[in-house]
């Protein structure tokens, strides 16, 4: 089986598996979108979930939490991971939004990565989930993954060069969707530490059960 039969195999089985799929994180508006995804930074969308419903109520816009103090909004997320840089984020972002944007996200990738708190991969998210566009964030599940199912090889070491590789072998019209397909998938099934390959649709053809050697 080659590199190409890998990627038709894996993609055919997630489009009959998950047809339809999004991120689990919860929001009302393109800015309550990037605001889940600052926070989502090394820490579960799970416990995102639980802080946002409060922290949106009383900061639903930018406009909103542009003038709070960033003691305030600690007081909303000090259950997640970093949540002093995380609060000093969000109020700066927000900042930047109003002085920049008017209030309103950008879709460009430039102007999403001069916000506070905005990594490579909170923009490809954004990009993705708000604007549909094909940009394929890499966090930790979908780098794992990749390597495990052999969609990439060794020397793509890096979220970047796997994110490059990613997008040259999914067709464009998939590539929003793969995201969410190889993340939920390394959360629930290809897990980290303990990976439950008796549930896994793709055993069949993971490179564990194959020559490496083949996969060119």
């Amino acid at each position: 089986m080659n590199k190409k039969e890998v990627y038709k195999a894996v993609l055919d089985y997630f489009r009959k598996e998950m047809p339809k799929v999004g991120t689990e994180l919860e929001f009302g508006s393109v800015f309550q979108l990037l605001v889940a995804v600052i926070l989502s930074a090394q820490c579960t969308d799970r416990r995102v979930n639980m802080v946002t419903p409060k922290l949106f109520r009383r900061y639903p816009t930018a406009k909103d939490m542009a003038a709070a103090d960033e003691s305030d909004v600690f007081e909303y997320v000090k259950s997640v991971s970093y949540p002093n840089a995380k609060a000093r984020h969000l109020v700066e972002m927000a900042r930047c939004l109003m002085e920049k944007h008017g209030g309103e996200v950008p879709s460009e990738q430039r102007e999403l990565l001069e916000l506070p708190g905005v990594g490579r991969k909170t923009a490809n998210v954004i990009q993705s989930v708000a604007f549909g566009m094909p940009t394929m964030a890499v966090d930790t599940h979908v780098f794992r993954v990749s390597h495990r199912l052999g969609l990439v090889s060794d020397k793509d070491d890096t979220p970047y060069k796997v994110e490059q590789k990613l997008i040259m072998n999914i067709p464009k019209e998939d590539i929003p969707l793969a995201h969410h397909w190889l993340l939920l998938h390394g959360r629930y099934v290809c897990t980290s530490r303990k990976p439950h390959c008796e549930e896994c649709g793709l055993e069949g053809i993971c490179p564990k059960k194959m020559d490496k050697s083949k996969l060119v």
